[in-house]
C-alpha cells in the first residue's frame, strides 16, 4: 500500500471533481490518499508520501503560475518519487488534442519544465456559463464561437471522460516506487 498526495490547481473547482475520482479509484485498489490545493502544499511534509500526483486547469491557455512554482522549486523532490501530471483543459474535447503526445498546453507545459513527469494524461474538462463572470463569459464564448464550441450562454457542458480518469488513476495506483521507498 503506497501513500498518494495529489495537488491540484483550479479555476473553477472542476479539477477537484477530477482529483476526488482519482482518489476513489486508489483507495479502492488499496492505497492511502490525500487531496491537497497547491497553494497548501507548504503547510504539510510532501516527503511523507511514496507518490505525488500533480493535477492543473487551464484557463485563458496557461497554467496557473503556482504550478509552474511549485515543479521548479520542488522538482529534486517530485523526481525522487513515482510522480504524475494531468492538465484539464476545453480543448481536449476534441480527439486530436486528447491525449498527452495532441495536447497543446500539456506539450508547453512539458517545454517550460525539466520535469518528466512518470506518467501523463489530459482531461476535458467542464464549461458552465452561468458561473463565469461577465468577462469570463463572454471570451470564453468567443473562443468556442472560433472553436466551434458551445456559445449559448445558459450553457453547462461536462466534456470530462470518466472512463480516462479510471484508467489513468489505475496507472498511477500501479506506478513502482523508487528502489530507495
Amino acid at each position: 500500500m503506497a501513500s498518494i498526495l495529489i495537488l491540484y490547481s483550479t479555476t473553477d473547482g472542476h479539477t477537484i471533481k477530477i482529483c476526488n475520482r482519482l482518489k476513489q479509484v486508489i483507495e479502492e485498489l488499496g492505497h492511502r490518499v490525500s487531496v491537497q490545493a497547491i497553494a497548501d502544499s507548504h503547510e504539510f511534509d510532501l516527503n511523507a508520501f511514496d507518490k505525488i500526483v500533480v493535477g492543473a486547469s487551464i484557463r485563458y491557455g496557461k497554467h496557473q503560475r503556482q504550478v509552474h512554482d511549485f515543479v521548479d522549486s520542488h522538482l529534486m523532490l517530485l523526481e525522487s518519487k513515482a510522480n504524475a501530471f494531468f492538465t484539464v483543459n476545453i480543448v481536449a474535447r476534441k480527439a486530436n488534442k486528447n491525449r498527452p503526445q495532441t495536447n497543446p498546453y500539456l506539450q508547453k507545459f512539458l517545454r517550460q519544465t525539466a520535469w518528466r513527469p512518470n506518467e501523463l494524461a489530459v482531461f476535458a474538462g467542464k464549461l458552465d456559463y452561468p458561473r463565469y463572470g461577465f468577462f469570463d463569459r463572454q471570451m470564453i464564448r468567443l473562443i468556442m464561437l472560433i472553436t466551434h464550441g458551445p456559445t449559448d450562454p445558459q450553457a453547462v457542458v461536462e466534456f470530462t471522460d470518466w472512463t480516462s480518469v479510471d484508467d489513468f488513476a489505475r496507472r498511477v495506483s500501479a506506478m513502482s516506487l523508487p528502489a530507495s521507498a
